[in-house]
């Protein structure tokens, strides 16, 4: 991008923090990024305000690494600044490139969410049913906090977006490679999927697990309740693994430790919408061609919705609740 040393920023909007621990795990490798980058932004490891950025100039920061969903205004405000402030914006992680696991929240409202957080929970000890409110009178005057937004949005549906990077957290290794891809004079092209670094093909191809020659499925089953060989396809034994309808690049990781995929690095380039393509694999292999047989197979899948848009609810055809 330039002879000199990057400008980076990391920022962590709606999400666990497991993007912002996972830079950390690139080990010795940190030493290759700052090599070629300066950290201009990165709240979480060191003490940066709003005002450090607001006082930047436009475009100081080279590359900013934008983890979290687009959950409430100070998320929505803060995207809005680092895109203002950066060159370049990375949608880093699943919540930031595809909503994540917030956005199943838009299978309902944010008074639902709200009641089901603050009142109805067996944990939640609120007789006097309060509920958080944008700004509270106190004697010391007022105290505000964000406003929490009707819906959850990936981050490209608020502000413009050149890269992606995702996973749940993405691979370490992918990172220092997104960094070295984005420094050379020939970047890669905009909108890209930075986890084709990788490849471009599925979670499938990465899998070590043998294949059956023909595939029959008569009962799904939770993991937990499940009896894993070990060695077998996790969808041919029973087991909903995402696989087949999400992108390579994780290397195969939570299977490698007999958990089925679930979908984390979204789906492959060549598809619209991973939960629908999932649900095409799963009718290619289920051992019925009877309909009420069918329908009693798929009816033991446990909360669908969770299962096939765990990550890409906001990106996907059922976008927002109507």
């Amino acid at each position: 991008m330039t002879e000199n040393k990057l400008n980076l920023a990391f920022y962590w909007a709606a999400s666990c923090g497991g993007c912002e621990v996972v830079v950390l795990d690139i080990d010795e490798k940190i030493l290759d990024v700052v090599e070629i980058a300066d950290v201009k932004f990165w709240p979480c490891a060191m003490d940066f305000k709003y005002d450090d950025v607001e006082a930047m100039d436009e475009n100081e920061i080279d590359v900013c690494f934008f983890n979290g969903a687009i959950r409430n205004e100070e998320n929505r405000e803060i995207a809005e600044l680092s895109r203002k402030k950066s060159k370049v914006m990375v949608a880093f992680g699943s919540c930031s490139a595809l909503g994540g696991i917030p956005s199943l929240g838009n299978n309902t409202d944010k008074e639902k969410i709200f009641e089901k957080a603050y009142i109805s929970t067996f944990s939640t000890d609120n007789e006097e049913k309060i509920y958080p409110q944008p700004v509270t009178e106190v004697s010391e005057g007022k105290l505000t906090i964000p406003e929490f937004s009707e819906n959850c949005k990936a981050l490209d549906q608020v502000v413009k977006v050149d890269y992606y990077l995702p996973g749940c957290p993405t691979n370490p290794d992918l990172i220092v490679k997104a960094v070295e891809a984005i420094a050379k004079e020939d970047p890669p092209p905009a909108g890209a999927n930075l986890a084709s670094l990788a490849g471009s093909k599925t979670v499938c191809d990465e899998c070590e697990r043998e294949l059956a020659d023909e595939k029959a499925v008569s009962e799904f089953k939770r993991p937990h309740l499940a009896e894993d060989n070990g060695e077998d396809c996790l969808l041919e034994q029973g087991i909903i693994c995402m696989g087949p309808a999400t992108h390579e690049g994780c290397e195969a990781r939570c299977i490698e430790v007999n958990f089925p995929c679930r979908g984390c690095f979204g789906s492959p380039d060549d598809v619209e919408d991973q939960g629908a393509k999932m649900i095409s694999v799963l009718g290619s292999i289920i051992d019925s061609e009877e309909e009420e047989k069918i329908k009693e197979i798929v009816d033991g899948i446990t909360d669908p919705l969770g299962t096939f848009y765990s990550y890409c609810l906001s990106k996907s055809l059922l976008g927002e609740r109507r």
